[in-house]
């Protein structure tokens, strides 16, 4: 993985924020996790006038081999049906990043299929999907290093535009085994404790996942402290080109706003190696997945909503930011005890 300059946010101006927010003509943290957001907005942004420029939902879409061995409820043409519905607005990501004035980018880092241009689309494409894992590792070295790069490309056009906040979400059948087996391997866990329900498999089925990803991890020994090595043997081109993304976010102090299992699980693969990533990022919502919580629980990093959500596609993202643009507003706009002429607590 190339070096990426992440440094913790800077902290000098951490007392003038914490101060700005208690002389708000309120009680102290009587607006909790908005107090929170605004603090990690200013200092991302290192400033007392904190501000979202330009959001984008990115949509990193790709195809697993995994998933020939039945791992989903729904089979691998449904990757590139999902991204025709996201280019023809049809999908639920859709309503929320337009409620939202979010503009919605899709990234084909890897379906199975040839897409015609779309104003929409971003054609990053590492492959026609990745291999197998019952096989031998999901993509070579070339092909991992491809995918980090292109999420920088990425991430560096956004920047150029003037954006400043990024969501990330995700599409492609047979991803949750994917991020199951990063989950597993990264964080030390059992797989049983990672992974879950996914696109709602029967218990026969999720039965038959279990045995599956437990076979991957058997045909494929990987060395659990480099994330590297676990990032090719069992990652997506999605979640791989989503960690690069979210590194170069990072380096170029942009927010980040997480979304589910999947998106939370190309987060820690940059993660093990860069923990200051987690100063530049918001964990959205807690997933319904089963393992999503004790990924949280790894990294640190409570989520702001749960509402029983196992979608995917940056829904939950979505979703939180008109919270987001609620903490920027009152950090920047309420009154002071001061300004508005109210007695401070004796």
């Amino acid at each position: 993985m190339k070096k990426f300059q992440i440094k913790a946010a800077h902290r000098e101006l951490l007392d003038a924020i914490d101060n700005k927010i208690d002389n708000k003509t309120k009680p102290i943290r009587s607006l909790g996790k908005l107090e929170d957001m605004a603090r990690k907005v200013a200092m991302v942004q290192n400033t007392l006038q904190p501000e979202l420029k330009n959001p984008h939902m990115l949509i990193f879409a790709a195809d697993h081999g995994i998933a020939e061995e039945g791992v989903s409820a729904y089979p691998s043409e449904v990757t590139q049906q999902m991204v025709h519905n996201f280019l023809n607005d049809g999908a639920a990501i859709n309503v929320f990043s337009r409620q939202n004035d979010m503009k919605i980018k899709v990234v084909n880092a890897g379906v199975n299929h040839d897409f015609t241009p779309n104003d929409k689309l971003l054609d990053y494409s590492v492959g026609k999907g990745t291999k197998n894992m019952l096989y031998g590792a999901a993509m070579n070295t070339l092909e991992f290093s491809e995918a980090i790069d292109k999420g920088v490309r990425i991430i560096n056009e956004l920047h150029e535009e003037g954006c400043n906040v990024v969501g990330f979400g995700e599409m492609g059948i047979g991803n949750t085994s994917s991020a199951a087996l990063l989950m597993s391997a990264l964080c030390h866990l059992p797989i049983e404790q990672c992974v879950g329900r996914g696109t709602g498999v029967t218990d026969g089925q999720f039965k038959h996942k279990l045995r599956i990803l437990k076979a991957a991890q058997s045909a494929n020994p990987v060395e659990k402290d480099n994330p590297v090595s676990v990032l090719k043997t069992f990652g997506g081109f999605e979640i791989v080109m989503m960690c690069g993304a979210m590194l170069r976010a990072a380096e170029l102090k942009m927010l980040i706003l997480v979304d589910g299992f999947i998106s939370s699980s190309a987060f820690l693969g940059g993660f093990v190696s860069y923990p200051y990533l987690k100063d530049y990022a918001i964990f959205t919502h807690q997933s319904n997945e089963s393992g999503h919580r004790k990924m949280l629980e790894y990294i640190g990093a409570p989520a702001i909503l749960d509402l029983n959500l196992r979608l995917g596609e940056g829904t939950g993202a979505a979703l939180m930011y008109p919270i987001l643009e609620s903490a920027v507003n009152f950090f920047n706009e309420m009154a002071s005890f001061e300004s508005a002429g109210v007695s401070d607590k004796m």
